[in-house]
């Protein structure tokens, strides 16, 4: 008997042995390149540099102070703040609409829905490049067949009330088509049975979309969600392409703002405590979303 306990506790040490060995390189290139950095980062926010290679002096929350005095920042957050709604919500209707309409599977649907997809499969750089000739004033091609309609556009990129409603617009057009992926999936899960009894009591499609679709899908909507506000956060090629924070501050994001701190300005611990700010935020709306991911997991258990 005592040989066999001895056993039996050997191999659930073996056991552990063997899955963290397997997981080791994982867990060093995560170390490396991920908590690593962010430890740095850490340290920079509470050091600061007065000149260019010189040392590092401790400073406390100073940039913290600094950062949330700076006005440029808090019109950079209030930016991300409408950019994130304006872009994730219109992205998710859209998204949703286009899944329901091609959920069937033919030839047409095939095809459209490989018209849908295709804007994904552009860089961002390279799309807001195509935008920048949409948007040229009075010769771009969207001024171009206003004019045939005898309507003048605005100056889409240099009216400081119009910019940041533009590069929304490009973001839109750049992720519904990759949103709608995830809602094809979601569709498939939902029982064609819950439609037929639904339609048998006389249900419209509004109600089978509010009492049936949309309680089926809402761990797909978390999902997409997370997706959505953390591209919102750390895309910001297309504002360097098209306006570079301009005009007035007006399209300045909080990773643009603080490329400028680090690069423009060599502030490198006011852009280092604009770094954990970000981070701050986006593991705020990861847990608040796996949350919501729970507990529609549990509803739908239940």
């Amino acid at each position: 008997m005592a040989r066999e306990w001895r056993v039996a506790k050997w191999r659930p040490r073996r056991t552990t042995m063997l899955a963290f060995a397997m997981l080791a390189p994982s867990l060093l290139f995560l170390a490396l390149f991920t908590y690593w950095p962010v430890l740095e980062v850490a340290w920079q926010a509470l050091h600061n540099q007065r000149k260019i290679g010189g040392p590092q002096v401790y400073v406390g929350l100073d940039n913290f102070l600094k950062l949330f005095a700076d006005s440029a920042f808090r019109k950079a957050l209030a930016n991300n703040l409408v950019y994130a709604f304006g872009t994730v919500v219109p992205s998710l209707v859209l998204a949703l609409g286009f899944a329901m309409a091609l959920a069937k599977s033919n030839r047409v649907n095939t095809l459209v829905r490989a018209l849908f997809f295709l804007p994904v499969l552009i860089p961002l750089v390279a799309a807001a490049s195509i935008f920048l000739f949409l948007f040229l004033p009075n010769v771009g091609l969207l001024d171009y067949h206003l004019a045939k309609l005898a309507l003048s556009g605005p100056n889409w990129l240099g009216d400081p009330d119009v910019a940041l409603y533009s590069i929304m617009g490009l973001t839109i057009w750049k992720n519904a088509g990759y949103y709608m992926l995830f809602f094809l999936a979601g569709l498939q899960a939902v029982p064609a049975d819950a439609y037929e009894a639904a339609i048998l009591d006389g249900a419209g499609p509004w109600q089978r979309l509010r009492y049936i679709t949309l309680p089926y899908l809402k761990p797909t909507i978390g999902f997409v969600l997370v997706i959505g506000l953390l591209n919102v956060v750390t895309q910001v090629d297309h504002v360097f392409v098209l306006t570079k924070g301009g005009p007035s501050d007006s399209t300045n994001l909080l990773l643009f703002y603080v490329y400028q701190q680090a690069v423009e300005s060599y502030d490198a611990g006011r852009a280092a405590a604009g770094t954990l700010v970000m981070l701050a935020l986006l593991l705020a709306i990861t847990a608040s979303s796996l949350r919501t991911l729970e507990r529609s997991f549990g509803e739908r258990e239940a």
